[in-house]
Formats: structure tokens, C-alpha cells, sequence
């Protein structure tokens, strides 16, 4: 069949699809309500799986695709084996300092502590602030940005200077109306000069990473002594592409300064990115693949509804089907026709459930990150197109076969 024969059966079948919905409003109505609860379903699905994974991404890219976390806990090995890794030493300065003195694969090395405490500034205070030890590197190891001021330099980290660099908020609460440069703040019991305000950086896993404040690490062992939890070392590889080859050097280097024999299993981990997102994925998928299955079953309704509601229409234009095949139409046309009004029924209400969609994606969003591109909407009214054509097929065979004496007979 030519192009422009092909092009006459398209338009003509679209002409008497419309007149037959046109004809059958209830109906049409009626049959396009499973596919637009079954196309809201798929969008909705596809928005929040997008939106789940954008903020994610987002989310574990703080946490820097070439730094390496050594800690005694692996973040995602819990289970049965808190015990073991509870009782394993603790990381401490010495085994930094030998990680910085013989690495040659890391850009960066910084320890870390953690505490809670208050801060004070003259008659405004905020408490349950996140209080990090950790030496000059910090910065550089998670690419932090400065809103105003400087980090602490190497001679204020190694000389115990009570130094501090505020978190945006922080900074926020405490001086809403002057500058927080070279004031002091009671961080806790022990008095800090503020050197510097770290840029807004968001939330990472529900913490909010600007309701902190950095101190030197030296200072931070001497002033907040609770800290029974040792250190953690924050490792950036020069090169990302080296990652692995730096993960192994660092290995050895703890091993030798854990006094770890040959044969015996590491006793702290290093950790990275990538268990973040081969967690997530794994997740994601089990999450998707449920999703989907109850998805496709409103999809499967759906289609059923439309199936029935097509032999309906046949039956009722048996006549009709038969005087079009006794003046010369083949048996592709009849087939084509009727595919075609299926498809349109099932089109109009994927594209029913995409309008419905947005604003409920916009009220999900409130509590659940959603998002939806070009490519949600372009599946969405693919996979309604689809089942128009597969829930049609039958109905449009069976129209396609039809003997044109016997249906010209029929009543």
C-alpha cells in the first residue's frame, strides 16, 4: 500500500472513530475511566520513582564520589555483627597521622569527631548543634564553599586554637543583623572566635548539614573528652579514576598501624558512595517492580473494559462492517479501523490521566520528592496507546472476518 493510501486510512478511520465516541459519550466515558485510573497509577508511580532518585543523587553527591570514610562500623552491615564491630579499637590520631604521613594516591586526609552542644552568642543561643573536630583539610576534603571569612589554616589546627567555623544556619540564629567574624561564641563551656561561615549546603539523609560548627580536631579531643566513639578518617583520592588503586593503599597502611596480622580480616571499614547507591538501586528496584505489578493491573482492567466495549461495537455495526466490505473494503481496512478507535479510547483516557497526574504529583511532592520529565509523560501515553491497540486487536480481527452476505443478514 502506497504512502498516501496509508495516510487516506489513517485520516478516514480517525474521522469515524471520533463519530462513534461522538455517538456513545456514557460509553466512552465509562471505558476510558480504567485506563485513566490506570495511566494516573503509572504516573504517578514514575514521578515519585524519578523524583525518589533525583533527590537521592543529589543527596549522596555531598557525601563526594572520591572521598573514602574509614570508621570501625560499615554503614550497611549491621545485623548480627554490631557486637564485633562495637569492640573493635578505636581509630585514633596516631593512626591518622602514620595514614597522612605514607599515603601517596590521597589529594586529601582529615579526621573527624563528633559531639552535641550548645551555642551561645550574648543573649541568643541554639541548642543541639552538630560539633565537628577535624583539621584544615576538612574543606578541601568535601569541597566546602565559604559564605564569608576563611577556614582555619593548618597553624590554627595544629596549634589548638580555639577557632571555629559556623554552619549557614548557625550563623543565621546567633548573628541575624552584624557580622559573625571575630566574635566570640560559647560552644558549649569553652569560647571560639569565628573565623569563617561555610555556604548553605542543604540536608543529607533528613540532617541538616548547616546547623553545625567545624572546630580544630586537637582542640575538640581536649575540650569535649566524652567522645568514646574514636575518630573517623576522611580520605579524597587525588584521582577518581584511582579510587580503587587508593581504597587498597589505604587498607595496608591501617592494617600495619592496627597491627592486623596476615590472614585476619580487617578490623575497621573503609567506606564509600557507591554503597549508598547499590543500596538505594537494590531498594529502588524491589520498590518499582511492586509498583509496577499493581500498576499493570490497573492497566489490565483497563484494557478489558475497552476489549468488551469494542465487540460491543462490532456487534452493533455488523451491517455497517458488512456493506463497507460488499462495496470493496479490505479486510486490512476494517482491521485498521476499529485499532484505530480502540487506540483513540484508550489515548483520551491515558491523556485524561496525565492531566490528572501533575497537580497530584504536585501535592505528593509536599511529603515525597516527585518529578516528572518529558520522558514519565511520553511512556505514559505510549503504554496507553499500546493497550488500546492489543485490547483491540481481537475486536477488530473478529470485525476483519466477517462475511459481508452474513452480516449484511444480520438484525
Amino acid at each position: 500500500m502506497r504512502l498516501a493510501d496509508w495516510g487516506y486510512e489513517i485520516k478516514e478511520g480517525l474521522a469515524i472513530s471520533f463519530h462513534a465516541i461522538r455517538a456513545n459519550k456514557m460509553r466512552s466515558v465509562l471505558t476510558t475511566l480504567g485506563i485513566v485510573i490506570g495511566i494516573v497509577s503509572v504516573t504517578l508511580m514514575g514521578t515519585a520513582i524519578e523524583g525518589l532518585s533525583r533527590a537521592f543523587n543529589e543527596t549522596v553527591s555531598k557525601i563526594g564520589a572520591d572521598v573514602l570514610y574509614v570508621q570501625k562500623f560499615p554503614w550497611f552491615d549491621g545485623g548480627d555483627n554490631w557486637w564485633k564491630y562495637r569492640n573493635r579499637k578505636n581509630i585514633d590520631l596516631r593512626q591518622y597521622k602514620m595514614v597522612r604521613d605514607q599515603t601517596t594516591l590521597a589529594a586529601a586526609v582529615t579526621p573527624t569527631a563528633f559531639a552535641m552542644a550548645p551555642i551561645k552568642y550574648r543573649s541568643l543561643s541554639s541548642d543541639g548543634i552538630f560539633v565537628i573536630g577535624a583539621n584544615d583539610q576538612y574543606a578541601t576534603t568535601f569541597g566546602l564553599n565559604m559564605e564569608m571569612g576563611r577556614f582555619f589554616s593548618q597553624a590554627e589546627s595544629n596549634g589548638d586554637r580555639p577557632v571555629v567555623v559556623l554552619g549557614y544556619v548557625v550563623a543565621e540564629k546567633l548573628f541575624p543583623s552584624e557580622s559573625p567574624l571575630g566574635k566570640n561564641v560559647k560552644v558549649g563551656t569553652h569560647t571560639f572566635r569565628v573565623v569563617g561561615v561555610v555556604a548553605k549546603q542543604g540536608s543529607f539523609l533528613g540532617m541538616d548539614l548547616d546547623n553545625r560548627v567545624v572546630i580544630p580536631i586537637t582542640n575538640f579531643l581536649q575540650k569535649f573528652s566524652n567522645n568514646r566513639r574514636g575518630l573517623s578518617l576522611n580520605v579524597k583520592a587525588a584521582d577518581i579514576n584511582d579510587l580503587e588503586n587508593t581504597k587498597e593503599e589505604l587498607r595496608g597502611i591501617l592494617r600495619k598501624s592496627r597491627g592486623v596480622k596476615p590472614g585476619v580480616e580487617d578490623d575497621f571499614a573503609i567506606n564509600q558512595q557507591e554503597m549508598f547507591i547499590q543500596t538505594f538501586n537494590a531498594i529502588g528496584g524491589v520498590v518499582a517492580g511492586i509498583g509496577l505489578f499493581i500498576t499493570a493491573l490497573s492497566l489490565f482492567v483497563g484494557a478489558i473494559g475497552i476489549m468488551n466495549i469494542m465487540f460491543v461495537s462490532v456487534t452493533e455495526r455488523t451491517k455497517e462492517i458488512g456493506i463497507r466490505k460488499a462495496i470493496g473494503a479490505k479486510r486490512s481496512t476494517i482491521l485498521f479501523q476499529f485499532l484505530i478507535e480502540s487506540a483513540v479510547l484508550s489515548l483520551i483516557g491515558g491523556l485524561i490521566g496525565i492531566v490528572i497526574s501533575y497537580p497530584l504529583s504536585l501535592l505528593i511532592n509536599q511529603i515525597l520528592p516527585t518529578s516528572m520529565p518529558l520522558s514519565v509523560v511520553a511512556i505514559a501515553i505510549f503504554i496507553s496507546l499500546l493497550v488500546g491497540v492489543i485490547s483491540g486487536f481481537l475486536p477488530a480481527n473478529r470485525a476483519s472476518k466477517m462475511d459481508p452476505v452474513e452480516a449484511l443478514r444480520y438484525e
